[in-house]
């Protein structure tokens, strides 16, 4: 007996232990994330925000759970004790505790994972392992944090909103973690499955249903159908609209965390929505607008909720704004007056920014309303407390810099400018003052939320200085300014990131830049001529004309000078031949700026004029300089609509013709001939040049010509192109060119078969035995040459070709451009075209066809070619200074090379010479000046040469050298 009694006992013992230990482990963990913060060097502070379920059957569990295990990377486990301290909480049956550790990392420029694994999550999660059985799955999160000197130092962003409240059924949801990144990186949001450890730090996913598609389909608040789940990727907003069953449902994503395009870091949230069947309706916050301020603006924004069953509202809000150690003092401050108000609640938001605010990325303050119940409540135990939220995205730009002006300087480079402006207001460290310019005076219009200078503009980049510093000399990096030329300037301020071009890891703020300063422009004399025009004024194969137009330069007059037109058929053509040439003396009113050219085919081609201006010095005419080039305006048939016509037209020129009202004509069929006006069309970008007659007359000043466009039935047109140099110093002020006329049927819907194109190869083992080869030629020519098919896939092709239009890249993965339009004799079977005047043989071609209504075919096969890998190099040289072979460099001159990386080692190995020099100019000394000894050597040569792709693939040559002495 007493042994039976024994064994009872014991078993009772161990069944006890087992229940304590179950009670351990089902902590009824709810929701968290780990976050990083950078302490010193490699050592980071490692911190888990977890959230426990404290209902009546999960308290003691919660409680019990006094650690988690912490992994990193493969290094783990390492127990990490809660902070009992920081234990609070937060309402819906619902803890707050911090798991904090330190951790050094072994070493830099790595990505790092940092994982936590607690064993349990809480019971009935309806979306998770099908609602079976979810108190055995354990709880996993991760998080990486890239630690690498390139970007200078990072930590991860931390989330200010707490991942629990409460949903309604058949109302929306919003959820908003209200992330702030310190370092001013920008964030974004995905949706991410929950997970639960495999073990070793590794997480797998758990079995998961969108919370939408629990009692799908379910409808929003609205009464849409069906229920809608989706998270805003760039706002972080978490919206479930609406639930349609009651319960507990747990969701994940991910904050991604980039910085200057590359993605740095991410957190997980792994949290959980509890949805109730409400008996009231949610709060509501009015929207609030972004807000773009310049640093030093005094931020005073009203935030107002309300509620339609006149509950007591509580509104709250968070944000970085608001806390020391995330932005420098001033910080924002959140008033609400009457806090608990029925109906209504009112609060300010108030802010002094400085420069120290001034960041890339907006700053988000969320904004919370949470209703209670009301005196007088039925049932106020019943009561479910439902919220709303908002955000405020404040952006701080810097502000705009001040006084610039310039002068002409005294420079040994040539023509040079000396510019000054104020002393910047924010004198932050490591801010750069950057300075634009560009040819001519041109309007930016200011807009707060757009800082820096606009894409498009036409300004470049010259250089950067300190934010201290209020002078540069511009002399075009030693090269001289173009004399006459009015050049104008701009200032932009950057500010660095943390951690980044002399800032502290602590400092706080986070890149961004300023608006741009006002322009200052210099109106100088234009010493040299401008096209001004070039367009058609008459349509023929054989007797087209076109005027071509350009300014006078400001010379004195009587000064003897010369005019020399040139021109290339196609808009892109580089072809060039001299068709006029002008002497002048450059009397004011001398009708010596225009050049009417004849016997043109501008049925078929556009043509492309450049002019050169000579002057006389020294008693003889030396070239003075040449103008950018401008082609006629090519007007062409676009994709044929029954009834309809569609026009696309375009022109390369050195003016401005976006943004203006073009001009479309037709020609009138009761007056052959006669054109008519029949529409103004505002157009943007050159590539939306377009227009599509319906037949409509939208031009009533010339009379209203309606016309019903036809199958089988010509239209004639032709556009009349509106621009301008945005150059007050520039007459006429606005540009008028006309195209050549196009007649087009809206039937002919056939385009022609695509071409098949073939380029000359380069023969490199030819090459490879003259190494000299492409030394004495400045330029090079591709030889292109093409067949037209009769028949494509059995099906004819149209064999009215009229022309081929030539497109051509610089690299793989760019658009080709057209460069040049060729005409052909009737029917051909083949053509050619010699692309001229290239620095090097890379690129891709393709060509189409273009039919006598101007459809356009689709593009032949696309043909690359690359350079050949032409760098030679000897076996010996003699640095001994009688000037004869003492430097070791290629034969003749390393054609193509775009970089390379030259290393030299002695017989044992050691690396005695090493250069980027592409002519690799080795006088026989190490790095450091001493001289080598006679004797033999061994290199190493990684060349890159110029490549029809943008990332070239590297030539590794390999030989050896002898030095003799």
């Amino acid at each position: 007996m007493s042994l039976t009694l024994r064994s009872l006992l014991t078993f009772i013992c161990f069944a006890a232990f087992l229940f304590s230990v179950s009670e351990v482990k089902a902590t009824h963990f709810r929701a968290g994330e780990i976050t990083a913060k950078r302490k010193s060097g490699l050592t980071y502070e490692i911190k888990l925000s977890a959230y426990f379920d404290v209902s009546p059957d999960g308290k003691n569990a919660a409680d019990a759970a006094t650690f988690v295990d912490f992994y990193f990377g493969t290094d783990g486990p390492r127990r990490v004790d809660r902070i009992p301290g920081t234990i609070r909480n937060i309402g819906n049956n619902t803890t707050y505790n911090e798991y904090i550790t330190t951790y050094t990392f072994p070493s830099a420029n790595k990505a790092y994972q940092i994982s936590v694994r607690m064993e349990n999550r809480n019971a009935n999660t309806l979306n998770l392992n099908n609602g079976i059985a979810t108190q055995t799955l354990n709880f996993f999160v991760h998080s990486t944090l890239e630690i690498n000197a390139q970007f200078g130092s990072n930590q991860t962003p931390i989330m200010l909103n707490a991942p629990i409240d409460l949903a309604a059924v058949g109302q929306r949801y919003v959820h908003n973690p209200n992330a702030f990144d310190a370092d001013g990186d920008s964030l974004a949001y995905k949706l991410f499955v929950p997970q639960q450890s495999a073990g070793g730090g590794v997480g797998v996913n758990i079995p998961y249903s969108h919370p939408s598609m629990i009692g799908a389909p379910g409808r929003t608040e609205a009464g849409a159908s069906p229920a809608t789940f989706t998270l805003d990727e760039r706002t972080g907003d978490l919206v479930w609209d609406a639930p349609a069953m009651k319960g507990q449902y747990n969701v994940a994503f991910v904050v991604e965390e980039w910085r200057d395009g590359f993605l740095i870091g991410q957190i997980v949230r792994d949290m959980q929505i509890l949805v109730e069947d409400a008996r009231n309706d949610r709060p509501l916050m009015d929207p609030l607008p972004d807000l773009c301020v310049e640093a030093g603006t005094f931020i005073n924004q009203q935030v107002k909720a309300t509620d339609k069953n006149g509950d007591r509202l509580t509104l709250t809000s968070t944000g970085g704004v608001y806390q020391n150690g995330l932005v420098k003092p001033d910080l924002a401050a959140f008033n609400v007056a009457q806090q608990g108000a029925q109906n209504t609640v009112t609060g300010q938001f108030t802010w002094q920014t400085s420069c120290d605010h001034i960041r890339l990325e907006p700053y988000d303050v969320l904004f919370k309303v949470e209703d209670a119940p009301a005196p007088g409540t039925p049932n106020p135990g019943l009561f479910r407390k439902l919220v709303d939220m908002t955000t405020l995205s404040i952006r701080v730009y810097g502000p705009k810099p001040t006084g610039l002006r310039a002068v002409a300087a005294t420079d040994p480079a040539g023509t040079a400018y000396r510019l000054n402006w104020d002393a910047y207001k924010c004198q932050v460290t490591g801010a750069r003052v950057v300075i634009y310019r560009k040819e001519g005076c041109t309007d930016i219009p200011d807009d707060v939320c757009t800082t820096g200078i606009p894409p498009g503009s036409g300004y470049e980049e010259v250089a950067r200085v300190p934010v201290t510093q209020t002078t540069y000399l511009d002399n075009n990096d030693g090269d001289g300014l173009r004399p006459g030329v009015s050049y104008s300037y701009r200032l932009v301020v950057i500010f660095p990131r943390p951690g980044t071009n002399g800032t502290e890891p602590g400092s706080l703020v986070g890149g961004g830049e300023s608006m741009a300063s006002d322009e200052f422009c210099l109106k100088l004399p234009i010493l040299m001529p401008v096209i001004t025009n070039v367009t058609v004024d008459s349509t023929s194969e054989t007797r087209g004309v076109i005027t071509v137009k350009w300014t006078k330069p400001a010379a004195p007059s009587g000064l003897p000078a010369q005019y020399r037109l040139f021109r290339a058929t196609g808009q892109g053509g580089t072809d060039f031949s001299l068709v006029a040439t002008i002497n002048t003396n450059l009397t004011a009113g001398a009708a010596d700026t225009i050049f009417v050219d004849r016997a043109l085919n501008t049925l078929v081609n556009p043509y492309n004029y450049k002019l050169e201006y000579w002057t006389t010095q020294g008693g003889k005419l030396v070239k003075f300089d040449q103008t950018e080039t401008a082609s006629s305006v090519r007007l062409e048939q676009g994709a044929a609509e029954p009834t309809r016509v569609r026009l696309n037209w375009s022109a390369l020129v050195p003016w401005d013709n976006s943004n203006r009202v073009h001009r479309v004509y037709r020609e009138d069929k009761t007056k052959p001939g006669t054109f008519n006006r029949i529409a103004d069309v505002p157009v943007g970008p050159a590539q939306n040049f377009t227009f599509t007659d319906d037949g409509v007359d939208r031009y009533a000043a010339d009379g209203t010509v309606n016309i019903t466009i036809v199958n089988d039935s010509t239209y004639c047109y032709k556009v009349e192109t509106v621009g301008s140099y945005n150059n007050s110093q520039i007459r006429p002020a606005v540009l008028y060119n006309f195209s050549q006329i196009l007649c087009v049927s809206s039937s002919d819907t056939t385009k022609p078969c695509p071409p098949v194109l073939a380029l000359d190869p380069l023969n490199c083992d030819s090459l490879k035995a003259h190494p000299d080869a492409f030394c004495d030629s400045p330029t090079f020519t591709n030889h292109l040459s093409w067949t037209y098919p009769e028949q494509v896939d059995g099906k004819e092709c149209d064999p009215n070709v009229s022309a081929y239009k030539v497109y051509y890249a610089r690299y793989e993965d760019e658009t080709p451009a057209l460069i040049a339009t060729v005409t052909i004799p009737p029917a051909p079977l083949a053509t050619t075209y010699d692309h001229a005047g290239l620095t090097s043989f890379a690129g891709c071609y393709y060509v189409t066809a273009v039919n006598r209504f101007g459809a356009e075919s689709a593009p032949s096969n696309i043909v690359c070619k690359d350079n050949c890998p032409m760098y030679v190099l000897p076996n010996v040289f003699t640095p001994n200074g009688d000037s004869k072979n003492d430097i070791f460099q290629p034969y003749e001159c390393p054609a193509f090379v775009q970089s390379l990386e030259f290393k030299a080692f002695n017989r044992w190995g050691a690396k005695v010479f090493s250069t980027n020099d592409v002519n690799i100019n080795w006088n026989g000394k190490t790095n450091a000046g001493k001289d080598l000894a006679a004797g033999q050597y061994y290199y190493e040569a990684t060349v890159y040469f110029e490549s029809s792709k943008k990332q070239s693939t590297p030539t590794t040559i390999k030989g050896w050298v002898q030095i003799i002495r």
